[in-house]
């Protein structure tokens, strides 16, 4: 079964998004890495490689559907943001901005009453319940206990720890 040309466009977009959220956070991975969170830059590596890993899966996707995949340019990324609060307030409104994007790629591939395309798409829906929860705890950790001292310090050996693993996917 073809893949349906307008599921196919949503997903070619969500590929470009995909790979311009991965450069976002290696252009933050290496600001935090420039200000001395070496344990936050290797968070925003991490990040860097899942979304990597997404925007391939999708492609991978398209690609089995008998899909065409477009890739476009990567527009700028930011490179300084004013402190690690602010890093992380940033990941997190453009994972909330990715979680709307990929609500309507889910919207249009129920349009189109393409129920494998909703199926492969339901483990991204699920990915970004996680991606923001994950994100809104750093945000609150830091609310918590402000932008210095040992409590920065502690998070940031937390953050240290992060390895990406890529998923296994059973659909």
């Amino acid at each position: 079964m073809a893949l349906n040309v307008k599921v196919e466009k949503a997903l070619n977009e969500q590929i470009n998004k995909e790979f311009w959220s991965s450069y976002l956070y290696l252009s933050m991975a290496n600001y935090l890495a420039d200000q001395g969170f070496a344990g936050a830059s290797n968070w925003m590596r991490v990040q860097f490689e899942e979304e990597q890993f997404h925007a391939l899966r999708m492609i991978d996707y398209v690609n089995e559907r008998n899909g065409r995949v477009i890739l476009k340019p990567i527009k700028e990324v930011p490179a300084t943001w004013d402190s690690l609060l602010a890093v992380f307030k940033s990941a997190l409104e453009h994972e909330e901005s990715i979680t709307a994007s990929i609500n309507t790629c889910m919207d249009i591939a129920m349009e189109a009453r393409d129920h494998a395309a909703a199926h492969f798409l339901q483990w991204f829906v699920n990915e970004q319940v996680e991606e923001e929860a994950n994100v809104t705890t750093i945000v609150d950790n830091l609310l918590m206990v402000g932008e210095t001292g040992n409590g920065v310090y502690m998070i940031d050996k937390e953050l240290a720890t992060r390895v990406f693993v890529a998923p296994v996917i059973t659909n």
